[in-house]
């Protein structure tokens, strides 16, 4: 019988000469690539157009300016005023941070319709190949159910695959508001599933919105489905770099100083996700208490210190997920670093216990589900521990400085 060396060592080595082969393919490819001058996009068009215009004969402010100075503005403007924005500016008013959620939310719809009747005329259009058409087809029943009754499109932009936020719950009251960051594949047609509908965003956070409502019935706590980042396609380069996670962490940060009122947030941040809140960490504000990653591939750091953050560090992995194979180690920009479920890296272990694998962290009747909407909802005393059935819970390591009204921090 022939024998193969299996040894972790080999495996890492293994991987990285497969990356690195990626990487030179890539490189040298690239240079033959075209590119040609692109049409600016439906929201940079809607921006532009924002910042040509005038409103009462007074030019509109910076559509990057601050959200507090963005918040003063829409105050200062009547009810036909926000209107008038509304109806000549959907996409730029409803992707402003700093603009009203609720007139973001009537923007989006309006942008949502544009969009929907532009596709339902592709899905017709001969110039397009049948491949073309069905890909219209796709999108206009995707806005479609977006546009349903009682939706709350918080962010929306059409361009490429799509990208999409969503609110459950009331956002100007809540006091408590979780952010799911979902990772690869993630896109306007992935939004939300019939099929395995809770490894979807939607899903996510329609489980997570439920199970915190459960944990504490009288807490005012919204959650929002934040797919408002361009993420990587299948698990290629892409998903091994740091790429698409830095632009996504400043859209990420924008968010979260933009949300209203003082309610706290939790991150609960899923896969290449993990990444992207590992990017963000270091300039997230105190607000954020806790970021809490689930089937992590790594953060980009060492250890949980080198997040440089005040909020508590969770991190679950079901023992069936694949993305322990994955090495947890970072070469010349490729991987992501140490294994967040290690002790070394020093977040809170919690416990996965039903999972089931890669997808499977928001299936409700899962540990791994009621320990985010602990979190979520504050009750740390209440959550799981990876450990706990081993050990005293007095003991465990992951809720240490919970119990004592401590401040967030590290384990």
């Amino acid at each position: 019988m022939t024998s193969f060396d299996t040894s972790p060592q080999l495996n890492v080595w293994r991987a990285l000469a497969a990356l690195a082969v990626v990487f030179v393919m890539l490189a040298t490819t690239g240079w033959t690539a075209v590119r040609s001058h692109r049409t600016p996009s439906p929201l940079q068009a809607s921006l532009s157009a924002w910042e040509h215009g005038r409103l009462g004969g007074l030019a509109l402010p910076d559509p990057d300016e601050s959200p507090g100075r963005l918040t003063r503005f829409f105050a200062s403007l009547t009810d036909g005023q926000r209107d008038r924005l509304v109806r000549r500016y959907p996409l730029a008013v409803g992707n402003m941070n700093g603009a009203p959620v609720g007139l973001r939310y009537r923007a989006n719809r309006v942008a949502l319709h544009t969009a929907r009747e532009a596709d339902r005329a592709r899905v017709h259009d001969n110039r397009l190949s049948p491949v073309g058409q069905y890909e219209a087809g796709r999108r206009m029943h995707r806005y479609d159910a977006l546009l349903k009754p009682g939706r709350k499109i918080l962010a929306f932009d059409p361009e490429g695959s799509g990208r999409v936020a969503e609110v459950f719950g009331d956002l100007d009251t809540a006091r408590r508001v979780s952010v799911v960051v979902p990772g690869v594949d993630t896109d306007l047609l992935t939004f939300q599933r019939t099929n395995r509908t809770y490894s979807a965003p939607v899903g996510m956070a329609k489980a997570l919105y439920r199970a915190e409502r459960k944990a504490n019935p009288t807490i005012r706590a919204a959650v929002i489905a934040w797919a408002d980042y361009t993420a990587p396609s299948g698990v290629g380069m892409d998903a091994a770099t740091a790429m698409r996670a830095n632009s996504g962490a400043l859209r990420l940060n924008a968010l979260v100083r933009a949300l209203p009122g003082p309610a706290k947030v939790a991150l609960f941040c899923h896969s290449y996700g993990s990444v992207l809140c590992g990017v963000a960490a270091h300039a997230l504000p105190p607000r954020v208490t806790d970021i809490a990653v689930a089937g992590s591939p790594g953060m980009r750091v060492e250890n949980s210190e080198g997040l440089r953050t005040s909020a508590r560090v969770w991190a679950m992995r079901d023992a069936d997920d694949w993305i322990r194979d994955v090495p947890h180690l970072e070469v010349g920009g490729l991987g992501h670093g140490a294994d967040p479920v290690s002790s070394a890296f020093g977040a809170r272990v919690l416990s996965a216990r039903g999972a089931q694998g890669h997808g499977g962290y928001f299936e409700p009747g899962t540990e791994s589900l009621d320990n985010f909407a602990e979190i979520g909802v504050g009750a740390y005393d209440a959550v799981r521990c990876a450990q706990q059935d081993q050990q005293d819970r007095k003991d465990d390591a992951c809720l240490k400085g919970l119990s004592d009204g401590a401040m967030p921090g590290r384990a």
